[in-house]
């Protein structure tokens, strides 16, 4: 059973690798089957790992919370700015196509375990969980915006380079981000994590993929600049703590010769 989450994160990549393949409507779907499989990725890893219950609790505040937010946003403007989905996306439930809320827990519970490696217990955890969710957005919605699947009605001011998306979207992720962590800590999710490999991989493969793809396949050079640098402030040094611990665990460790007199 502890095999299915790094299966569902091997479909979910090998999804995003064909992703920039191909074109058109199929493209469509493959938004979709990549965030359906993230997050049964996310869902059933937070299963096997720490149960049955604290998963439930991560897809009530992720989900749930996302389109709570998502909602809102939509119908009010707060907290990212005013902007309208298009029908690319599936069906809508309040406004919001039903597979956005998967998205937030696609990379919520990941980035939850990527701070728990990088920052000690406590708010400090919080803040780097809600940066390393928060910083995903810096590719996510340019390529969503570039794509069509949703637009703004005012998009000034914007990030150099990164034109049709104001500065208030990213501003209100960081937001939301930080307060889903919050609950997360207050709920205490959190336990074993010896077995966050895969959620840990998919995190930096996540980076490491938007940087290429926005590069060298999409014709975003400016949102691959801006979230190499935003997600990499957590990306770099995790794939750094990550090299030095399997380095420490590779290490002979110094035997004990017995003493003689």
């Amino acid at each position: 059973m502890r095999r299915v989450p790094a299966v569902l994160v091997g479909l979910t990549v090998l999804a995003q690798i064909t992703y920039p393949l191909v074109g058109g409507g199929v493209r469509s779907g493959l938004t979709v089957a990549t965030v359906v499989l993230g997050f049964a990725a996310a869902v059933t890893h937070a299963a096997v790992t720490r149960g049955v219950r604290p998963a439930a609790v991560v897809v009530v505040v992720t989900a749930g919370g996302g389109l709570v937010v998502e909602a809102v946003g939509t119908a009010t403007g707060v907290p990212f700015g005013e902007y309208t989905y298009a029908s690319s996306l599936g069906p809508a439930v309040l406004g919001v196509p039903w597979v956005i809320p998967l998205a937030w827990t696609m990379m919520a519970w990941p980035a939850w375990l990527v701070a728990g490696r990088l920052a000690s217990a406590g708010w400090l955890r919080v803040l780097v969980s809600g940066w390393a969710l928060a910083s995903w957005d810096l590719f996510l919605d340019p390529q969503m915006v570039d794509a069509g699947h949703w637009t703004w009605a005012t998009t000034d001011p914007a990030l150099p380079g990164v034109p049709g998306i104001p500065l208030s979207n990213y501003a209100g992720w960081l937001l939301v981000a930080v307060v889903m962590s919050g609950l997360l800590q207050l709920l205490h999710v959190d336990a074993d994590a010896r077995h966050d490999a895969p959620m840990l991989g998919f995190y930096l493969w996540t980076y490491a993929s938007s940087v290429l793809a926005h590069a060298a396949f999409f014709g975003l050079p400016a949102s691959a600049a801006w979230g190499g640098l935003g997600m990499g402030l957590v990306a770099i040094p995790l794939a750094v703590t990550l090299y030095r611990d399997a380095r420490h665990a590779r290490a002979p460790r110094p035997t004990r010769l017995a003493s003689t007199r």
